[in-house]
């Protein structure tokens, strides 16, 4: 099994900046790959970015490209999203994903068997 805990969630103005955090604990294999998804209020949820972690290639949706950098600490078992420029629109709460398959699709949520419980991102206009 694996365990995720996200942080760093909060409000912040348009414009602002944040960093969540989502530390990985269990059984962690280099080969996972891990991801952020969100879900606004009545939306479902979509993909915000991905990274394999064999080859660390990464992967963003086109709303955040530019904007929101995903990366990872491997001593700590942390991935990060550094999320700038943040607009009202980001709102949503954010999920780190973990996957126990190799090659599966990073961008689709159905890929990933693991989920950490979601932090909240408020952007206000």
């Amino acid at each position: 099994q694996v365990q995720l805990v996200e942080s760093g969630g909060g409000l912040v103005q348009a414009g602002g900046s944040l960093r969540l955090s989502c530390a990985a604990s269990g059984r962690t294999f280099s080969w996972y790959p891990m991801g952020w998804f969100r879900q606004a209020p009545g939306k479902e949820r979509e993909f915000v970015a991905a990274m394999r972690r064999n080859d660390d290639s990464t992967y963003y949706a086109d709303s955040v490209k530019g904007r929101f950098t995903i990366s990872r600490d491997k001593a700590k078992n942390t991935m990060y999203l550094q999320m700038n420029s943040l607009k009202p629109e980001d709102t949503a709460v954010y999920y780190c994903a973990a996957s126990d398959k190799f090659r599966a699709p990073v961008v689709v949520s159905t890929s990933y068997n693991f989920w950490g419980q979601g932090t909240q991102v408020t952007v206000s206009s």
